[in-house]
């Protein structure tokens, strides 16, 4: 009896454990999850195609004199669909730098000096307005800020969501704005042309600028070395010797 269950003990020593193998996904008995969205729920709204070489004006150092290319207006309440709107163009296939407020403004900072500094050290000024954003006494004081900043400029770009037309602040009746109700997107693509307009455009104007100054400079230079030269080369051709009647007695005097 006792040299059985030895004998026993030792054959379950030797004997190799089975292998555990988990079953596919394409198993009846296990069901299949589909993949879950990314932290910023923003996954399935970013550029799918194959991203096309960034443009040459994005490292202009004109863009990078700016720490953010779009700061993004909106009430705490909206955070979701702002975080939306910033993970699509932080997208490497956009590649800008948004500003967000619970994100990037310092912890502890007077919140006014945080709002005003994200304001004036960005590019553009994206509205997210919302019945939210209209009772946000903060948004009020961006949007207030942005309009100082760049009065009737397209550095504004207001987005509209749930919202009626009456419901629309009044200082921006000027502003075309993109609703974000139906397709937000589309509205997104629309908010990234905007900006990339707007930075090609701020590129383009400043190397003309550098350009203009750089060829007064040069005739400014020419001119004055070229002046002296045209002014003998012009008395040598044209001018004769002038001399007085006396002048020309006492010479005739003189020879006699």
């Amino acid at each position: 009896m006792f040299n059985s269950l030895v004998s026993g003990w030792f054959r379950q020593l030797l004997v190799k454990p089975k292998k555990y193998y988990p079953q596919s996904s394409s198993s009846p008995h296990v069901p299949v999850r589909a993949p879950s969205p990314s932290v910023d729920g923003a996954s399935s709204l970013a550029p799918t195609s194959t991203p096309n070489p960034p443009p040459p004006f994005l490292s202009s150092m004109i863009r990078w004199s700016q720490t953010y290319d779009l700061c993004v207006c909106h009430s705490p309440v909206d955070i979701e669909e702002a975080i939306h709107l910033a993970s699509y163009l932080e997208n490497p296939a956009c590649g800008l730098r948004c500003f967000l407020r619970q994100r990037d403004a310092s912890v502890g900072g007077a919140i006014t000096t945080e709002l005003c500094q994200a304001v004036q050290s960005s590019h553009c000024w994206a509205f997210l307005i919302t019945p939210n954003f209209l009772l946000d006494d903060w948004c009020q004081y961006m949007m207030h800020q942005a309009l100082s900043e760049g009065p009737m400029s397209n550095r504004i770009i207001p987005l509209v969501l749930n919202l009626s037309y009456s419901q629309y602040p009044k200082e921006l009746r000027f502003y075309y704005y993109k609703d974000l109700s139906k397709n937000p997107e589309r509205g997104y693509t629309q908010v990234y042309k905007t900006v990339l307009k707007y930075l090609e455009d701020m590129v383009e104007k400043y190397a003309d600028k550098v350009d203009c100054n750089m060829d007064s400079t040069s005739n400014r230079l020419e001119g004055a070395s070229c002046f002296p030269r045209t002014k003998l080369s012009s008395n040598y051709q044209h001018s004769e010797p002038q001399f007085s009647l006396q002048e020309t007695e006492r010479t005739e005097a003189a020879d006699s």
